[in-house]
């Protein structure tokens, strides 16, 4: 790695819930620099939570990023002419970037008719420990646990 580090940058909460969270996620989900139709999709989606489930929608998505957060992943590493898949643990943020990927792939692949509703379906099947999104991560935890062998090769 050469040259210094790019220093993180100060994100501001969005204007609805005053969230971080939903904020990097609505980033996410923007295409092509149109943040505003980036959050009106992350804001119907969450209409369309709170009227099907009764419950705060923001409460909903954060157990649903829980649920989708993997705590372990496996990384190739190159050892004596080997490739070794290497159980590591995943670090808090990047568990939050790995979570929103996931939910937005699996959302993208659903049949519906907005991607607020295909979304707002996804996030309430995670926060149920179901969806697509939720087994990406288990089984990437399965994965990570039949490698469970190859540990000792990771540098902590």
């Amino acid at each position: 790695m050469r040259g210094k580090q790019a220093p993180k940058r100060e994100i501001n909460p969005d204007p609805r819930f005053n969230n971080i969270q939903v904020t990097k996620f609505i980033n996410y989900i923007m295409r092509r620099g149109k943040k505003s139709v980036a959050q009106q999709v992350v804001y119907d989606c969450f209409d369309i939570i709170s009227n099907k489930t009764k419950q705060d929608s923001l409460e909903i998505f954060d157990k649903a990023m829980k649920n989708v957060g993997p705590s372990l992943e496996v990384r190739g590493r190159r050892i004596g002419g080997a490739n070794y898949q290497i159980p590591y643990p995943v670090r808090q943020e990047r568990k939050f970037t790995l979570a929103c990927r996931w939910l937005i792939a699996a959302a993208k692949k659903r049949k519906g008719k907005s991607m607020a509703e295909k979304l707002a379906f996804e996030i309430m099947d995670a926060a149920e420990e179901q969806g697509e999104a939720y087994k990406k991560k288990n089984d990437i935890h399965k994965m990570a646990e039949a490698n469970r062998a190859f540990a000792h090769f990771a540098r902590f």
